[in-house]
């Protein structure tokens, strides 16, 4: 008899036993399971924000600009500046006034040539910022709050000045703090991170 329940002690200490060793190699494994599944999730969220940056900085106000011949120039300069990076990957977004080729040529070129020396860098990034206004403005935009001001509207740079956009017939026209005029000659250039404008000369904070 004491045999017998001894045995059967033995028995159900055996079962209890391998019971728990089953329980807790499921629970491992529940646990492994469950890591695997998060490290497979965050690789595809990596790899899905690796895909979306690319795709926007392949649409960016600075890959825009790079394609554009008319704006090889204005390239140069955001280079000379350090500023194309930030067109680049920057979500903005940016409304951008783009002087094209032709505009930089109007310019005096000592000025220009100093503005591109690597020692006048912080100023040339000055003048570019003087270009830009945070913010997506569409051409459309901009013309209705010009109409709603009584005909000009004042705009803030991200260079810290001020431009007067106005109209003068179907076409708008910025004027800078030097009394300068620059007409928008193409419009609404859509960009990931913003919008562009090209305008027909290069403008100028007040010095």
């Amino acid at each position: 008899m004491k045999f017998r329940m001894l045995f059967t002690v033995l028995a159900l200490s055996a079962f209890i036993f391998t019971a728990c060793e089953d329980g807790k190699k499921k629970e491992e494994e529940a646990a492994e399971k469950e890591r695997m599944e998060q490290m497979e999730a965050e690789k595809e969220a990596e790899m899905k924000a690796e895909k979306e940056k690319m795709e926007m900085e392949s649409n960016s106000i600075a890959a825009k600009a790079m394609q554009t011949d008319t704006l090889s120039t204005l390239v140069t300069a955001l280079q000379a500046a350090e500023l194309a990076e930030m067109f680049k990957t920057e979500e903005g977004p940016f409304t951008v006034f783009a002087p094209h080729n032709a505009a930089f040529n109007k310019v005096d070129k000592a000025t220009l040539e100093s503005l591109l020396k690597e020692e006048n860098k912080s100023q040339l990034a000055d003048v570019l910022k003087y270009h830009v206004v945070s913010g997506e403005v569409t051409a459309q935009q901009l013309m209705q709050m010009i109409q709603d001001n009584n005909g000009k509207v004042e705009i803030d740079t991200v260079g810290g000045g001020k431009l007067v956009a106005s109209l003068e017939g179907d076409k708008v026209v910025l004027t800078d703090e030097n009394g300068k005029k620059a007409t928008v000659v193409m419009t609404d250039v859509d960009a990931s991170n913003g919008v562009v404008h090209v305008i027909d000369a290069v403008v100028m904070k007040k010095a």
